[in-house]
């Protein structure tokens, strides 16, 4: 299978390894030389990726930040052949989806909207890894939701990255769920860090600290873009936690014991109950 990736950062770049080493020829493209300079020496890149090679792929993922990816897409629409199957990687999926079916329709394409559930708090090329992908979820944006024949088929070409499974959504039911799963959690880890006694951590921290402040470390640009790009679900779900927490906030002015552990209770089944575990 001959495979063409744009972008070659964490994710892009983590795609062509695993496409490389499961034997495919994986055409590259990056706006960065060196980049892709290296991916060619290591062999994960066997051909630079052109307007005019691209007519000999089976398959195009587009590793690129949303405005990037749509200006890649309507740039490239029209040398893409009937034959290509076209998905993105970006992280929101009804601006990148609109524009993609549209010019999929228009020169014959097939688009898929796609987001693996995988990655890190470190980005770029040097972090990829063939094995990122590994029993992550791919949730997936078809241009039909019901046709099975068209799932297991896009399931084959993903088989290199070895996913556990595909999860079949809407561009809106995507945003709003992620914006609660990621882009929530993003932004409460990067505003939690900012307390002043976040310097004055060492010696008193452990596990609960490195968990919530993990996804702190975030590329600015890359955030900016995705939660303005949605931010009518995530300004949603801030407003749901700075409620939450006002009552916690509440019950301790209070002196409440009954309340505040009656909240803290609320909040244990909670989580058994969207994990499935038993209280």
């Amino acid at each position: 299978m001959n495979v063409a990736i744009a972008g070659l950062g964490l994710i892009g770049g983590s795609a062509a390894k695993a496409y490389h080493e499961a034997g495919h020829v994986v055409y590259g493209l990056d706006h960065d030389q060196t980049v892709l300079g290296f991916a060619q020496l290591a062999g994960v890149v066997d051909v630079l990726l052109d307007q005019n090679n691209i007519r000999e792929c089976d398959c195009l993922l587009i590793a690129l930040p949303p405005s990037a990816a749509i200006a890649f897409l309507q740039e490239w629409a029209p040398y893409i052949p009937a034959q290509c199957l076209v998905m993105d990687f970006c992280g929101t999926k009804r601006v990148v989806c609109e524009k993609g079916f549209a010019l999929a329709q228009q020169y014959g394409f097939t688009f898929v909207g796609g987001h693996p559930m995988a990655g890190s708090h470190h980005s770029g090329y040097a972090h990829s890894r063939a094995d990122l992908f590994a029993n992550a979820s791919m949730i997936v944006v078809p241009p039909v939701t019901d046709d099975m024949a068209f799932l297991d088929n896009l399931k084959k070409l993903l088989e290199p990255l070895h996913l556990r499974c595909l999860t079949v959504a809407t561009a809106e039911e995507h945003d709003k769920n992620i914006a609660f799963t990621s882009q929530l959690a993003h932004v409460v880890s990067n505003a939690y860090i900012k307390s002043p006694t976040a310097g004055r951590h060492k010696g008193f921290s452990a596990g609960s600290y490195r968990d919530l402040t993990r996804v702190a470390w975030l590329a600015p640009d890359m955030w900016t873009e995705l939660f303005l790009e949605n931010k009518d679900n995530l300004m949603q779900e801030i407003d749901t936690l700075i409620a939450e927490l006002t009552q916690y906030r509440d019950a301790m002015e209070r002196s409440d014991y009954e309340g505040l552990r009656q909240l803290l209770d609320d909040g244990r089944r909670r989580k058994g109950e969207v994990d499935g575990w038993t209280p």
